[in-house]
């Protein structure tokens, strides 16, 4: 089903059409086969960035598309609703860039971020440890100084695209604090781990990384030493509306699956969508997928205006991908039996919703995210 969009401009409406001619063509028909061998869509992810994909929300200066992040999410959404795992790897993908462009040196910017926006460079997101997921403060992977450069030394995880990335933003403990490094995605030193064996987004590898004394030069140091988690904690309010829109995607395929079974399928004389039980129950799954969508919308337009949106982030993560859980489930329930099978994608889709309650950011996180701008500061 065609979402009706209120979209900025001509030029975004006509970038939502091409999104949606290329998902359909390129993605739609390759996903079922990848997802289910666990296989990896080797150059998909070049076609999507010769297209112009995957630099959408930065300057045109450096090769990106300059478009508003409001319409950026919703490329990801259109994304999302074909193939969660390559939306979700896009999104990462433009998480990844993001130290270079807002704290890289106009040296580093020039040097990377055309090759980065332009797709000839695919990125990965290296912030959590096996014991540092949602408190990225207590990281313990290290950076120690060596001559010029920085030695690597540790256990990184949950790496979207980890061992087929080009390179990763990567946080570690250096001598003043945590620090953010663009990493190389090869450099003696660096070994990856066996994909994990995940309930859905298989497509796309998500590894441990095992640093074992890696030589860095000191050029690759994004802002400062110490200003890591500053830069991680920024770039995580752009990343949480990314999830949002994926999540949104994602439901609104449940959704569309949903309806269209219900169309089809009779029962007792009459189909099954005609039924107020079941009508009423697809009633609830539109105005779920319709308010997911509002919340990412409103929280891009916020971050587009330049005005604060940490908290309308937090609550689009939230309620996004807690929608794309209840939906995709209730998706199942539309479907009966067949939806417990693997004849229908939306047993897949409930697998791939769950996690996007627990990644940048867990929904609980997200929670305390909100609770905390209800805090008064003492007088």
């Amino acid at each position: 089903m065609a979402v009706d969009r209120l979209l900025p401009s001509s030029e975004a409406a006509d970038l939502l059409d091409l999104t949606r001619a290329i998902a359909d063509k390129e993605l739609a028909p390759r996903v079922d086969a990848h997802e289910k061998a666990e296989t990896y869509p080797e150059g998909l992810f070049d076609m999507l960035g010769a297209a112009g994909l995957l630099g959408l929300p930065y300057p045109e200066e450096f090769g990106g598309g300059g478009q508003p992040y409001e319409v950026y999410l919703q490329v990801l959404e259109e994304l999302a609703a074909r193939w969660a795992a390559v939306a979700v790897a896009t999104s990462v993908h433009g998480l990844s860039c993001y130290p270079v462009a807002m704290f890289g040196t106009r040296a580093q910017q020039e040097r990377w971020l055309p090759d980065m926006l332009a797709g000839e460079l695919i990125g990965g997101y290296s912030l959590s440890e096996p014991q540092a997921g949602s408190d990225a403060a207590a990281l313990t992977c290290r950076a120690d100084r060596d001559g010029d450069g920085y030695r690597i030394t540790g256990t990184k995880a949950w790496i979207t695209h980890g061992g087929k990335a080009s390179y990763y933003a990567l946080f570690v403990r250096a001598a003043g604090g945590i620090s953010c490094f663009l990493a190389p995605g090869s450099v003696d030193g660096l070994t990856f781990g066996p994909p994990e064996q995940k309930m859905g987004l298989n497509a796309v590898p998500t590894t441990a990384a095992y640093w074992d004394g890696a030589f860095l030069d000191g050029d690759r140091l994004i802002g400062r030493e110490g200003q890591g988690l500053q830069i991680a904690f920024s770039a995580l309010d752009s990343g949480r509306l990314g999830i949002a829109a994926c999540a949104t995607g994602l439901a609104q395929a449940a959704l569309d699956a949903a309806v269209g079974y219900a169309n089809e399928r009779t029962a007792f004389g009459r189909k099954i969508v005609d039924h107020q039980g079941l009508g009423f129950l697809l009633a609830d799954m539109a105005a779920a997928v319709d308010s997911a969508r509002a919340t990412y919308v409103d929280a891009a337009r916020r971050r587009d205006a330049g005005r604060p949106y940490s908290r309308q982030a937090s609550v689009a993560k939230l309620i996004a991908t807690d929608a794309a859980m209840k939906v995709t489930t209730d998706a199942v329930q539309v479907l009966g039996g067949y939806g417990y099978t693997r004849d229908f994608p939306v047993e897949r889709y409930m697998r791939e919703a769950k996690i996007m309650q627990i990644f940048e950011g867990t929904n609980q996180i997200q929670r305390l995210v909100i609770s905390r701008t209800f805090a008064t500061t003492p007088a």
